[in-house]
């Protein structure tokens, strides 16, 4: 049976890295004050920031989340404050940014070390009074908001080449939290890969219920370069493709090179980011395009001219989602 976090949270895990991680939540749940999430891709900092708001004073309100990396710095600027009809080319009609939608709850910015610098300037500005304007227009408008903000990165080390700015880093990194790798966890291994195990072989219509000695022994020697998103994934690809009732280590080793990243050599500075697990491209995609579409407030010939591609891609793209989905 699957260690479930204490007091509801969506996390698995009885570990003292974990008891940690849920003093931290608890905490953070009661303040009003900003939060600055840390940790490797896949450690869950967004399930971590939803956790914090569920939790708090806020949890009837919106809940909204915006991805920092995946917007050029014209559409992420409208997302975050929205926008008037006409502020630029595409917008024939004005539209509420993340932090309208988000009144009275909470902000969760993802990967903000991707924040442009011009973008960081006007996040900074907004911070400081909560007051905002949408592009394009001049009325002012006052927010009551919580902000959360994430990133996989060193801020530490994004200060230093200039990709972080210094006040917005201190204005946000009130209540830090860094969420542990799944290598640190080895007593929650096995918790969580029943749990999911049993999770996806419900969804699969799979008769799934147990790993193999040899299964599990693979599951806690592994290195998990991509956390908790790699045992999810290693494991769903495992019940998709094979038929039950025990998962044999065949079914995860010959997806290895596939679900695993590579390891980063030492002194690879600034790339190491490309050493970590990155999303496909077709994801990248549905995110700008998805994020377009709703700037647009669903019109496809607007959400073009945004990304300035043909309606016919869109169109395309979103026809191949659904097949694949």
């Amino acid at each position: 049976m699957a260690g479930h976090a204490p007091s509801s949270t969506p996390f698995i895990g009885t570990g003292p890295a974990m008891q940690d991680l849920y003093r931290l939540i608890s905490a953070a749940a009661a303040s009003n004050a900003s939060v600055f999430i840390t940790g490797a891709s896949g450690t869950g900092k967004d399930v971590c920031a939803r956790a914090i708001h569920d939790f708090s004073p806020r949890a009837a309100r919106p809940f909204m989340a915006l991805n920092c990396a995946s917007l050029p710095a014209g559409l992420l600027e409208s997302a975050l404050f929205g926008h008037v009809k006409g502020a630029f080319t595409g917008a024939g009609a004005g539209h509420d940014g993340a932090v309208t939608r988000a009144e009275g709850g909470t902000l969760f910015l993802d990967e903000l070390c991707d924040m442009p610098l011009d973008i960081q300037a006007k996040m900074l500005r907004f911070l400081q009074n909560l007051t905002y304007t949408k592009v394009g227009g001049t009325r002012e408008y006052r927010a009551n908001i919580r902000v959360i903000c994430a990133t996989n990165k060193n801020p530490a080390e994004e200060m230093l080449h200039g990709r972080l700015r210094e006040d917005l880093y201190y204005r946000l990194h009130v209540i830090p939290i860094a969420m542990p790798a799944l290598a640190g966890r080895a007593g929650d291994i096995l918790d969580l890969a029943d749990y999911y195990l049993h999770l996806y072989a419900a969804e699969e219509g799979k008769n799934f219920v147990r790993f193999s000695s040899a299964a599990e022994a693979f599951l806690l020697q592994h290195n998990w370069p991509g956390n908790v998103r790699e045992l999810q994934n290693m494991i769903r690809h495992a019940v998709v493709l094979h038929t039950g009732p025990q998962v044999e280590l065949p079914m995860l080793t010959a997806l290895l090179a596939a679900a695993s990243a590579p390891s980063c050599p030492a002194g690879t500075g600034e790339n190491a980011a490309l050493c970590g697990p990155l999303p496909p491209l077709w994801q990248i995609e549905k995110n700008a395009i998805e994020t377009a579409l709703a700037l647009s407030d669903g019109n496809v010939l607007q959400a073009a001219a945004m990304l300035q591609i043909a309606p016919s891609t869109i169109y395309r793209k979103m026809q191949g989602w659904e097949e694949r989905r």
